[in-house]
């Protein structure tokens, strides 16, 4: 395995072995709570990857998932060697500051690979937004679940609300968010907001799940996982018309960039 960890301050360790990447909150201590140094090194993961790497898993260290923002970063003090405390509402930079922030998030649906959170306990605010960044969720069954900001006077703004609308619907989402209920691991998979759900002891029950899932998703062909993946993600956008046009362009552009003795056909693939 190499290992390559970020800035520490920033509160993040990569580890890539194989085509698997694993980013790791580092920040037990808060359980995992994020600063805005960590959703600017978040942002950078890309750049830190080799095309090789075709699954990201997201994790935190220790019991928990992340608990959230780091709600130090309200008070007067800040949070101990965090050097961005953020810009008022009001000053031109907002917009762009907060669209920084929220590229921590957007990069984990990228088409070029599959991002799984394995969360165990806390995900709380801002971590569940990073669990529903990711394309596929596995919990350990100690997982909490909770979308918390309205309760805290704000929004959440880093990306969740799509991803939670497209996955439990308008009226479930509403209601999530506006009571901050905390939701447990059974309830998330009922509501599809979990692919799998393993138990919480052994520790390892929870990595060796999320292992076995990145290798599965390894078998796919690359090109055709991304041609897939991009086909999904859109799906719901489109009319069914729309749908089957953008599958035979896809179809189009994976074929014709593989040389003619490579092409699988369909009659080849059902024999095998």
């Amino acid at each position: 395995m190499s290992a390559e960890p970020t800035d520490r301050v920033a509160g993040l360790k990569l580890e890539v072995e194989g085509a698997v990447a694993t980013v790791t909150l580092m920040r037990r201590e808060r359980r995992n709570a994020m600063t805005p140094s960590m959703w600017r090194g978040l942002a950078q993961m890309p750049g830190r990857l080799s095309g090789d790497v075709r699954v990201v898993v997201v994790t935190g260290d220790g019991p928990s998932f992340c608990a959230g923002i780091d709600l130090r970063m309200f008070t007067a003090e800040g949070v101990p060697g965090e050097k961005d405390r953020g810009l008022s509402p009001s000053d031109p930079g907002f917009d762009a500051q907060l669209a920084g922030y929220q590229a921590g998030f957007r990069w984990l649906r990228d088409p070029a690979i599959v991002s799984i959170a394995a969360v165990r306990g806390h995900a709380i605010g801002a971590g569940f937004q990073l669990a529903l960044a990711c394309d596929l969720r596995v919990l350990a069954d100690d997982a909490q679940l909770c979308m918390k900001e309205p309760a805290l006077g704000l929004v959440p703004d880093l990306t969740g609300t799509k991803p939670l609308v497209d996955i439990v619907g308008l009226p479930r989402a509403i209601e999530l968010c506006l009571t901050a209920r905390t939701i447990d691991a059974a309830e998330a998979a009922r509501l599809g907001l979990a692919e799998r759900v393993v138990p919480a002891a052994p520790a390892a029950a929870l990595d060796d799940a999320v292992r076995e899932l990145a290798k599965e998703l390894q078998t796919a062909d690359p090109a055709a996982a991304r041609a897939t993946k991009a086909l999904l993600a859109h799906a719901h956008e489109r009319s069914l018309d729309e749908q089957a046009a953008a599958e035979r362009a896809a179809q189009a552009r994976l074929l014709q960039a593989r040389p003619a003795d490579q092409r699988v056909q369909p009659t080849q693939a059902v024999s095998d």
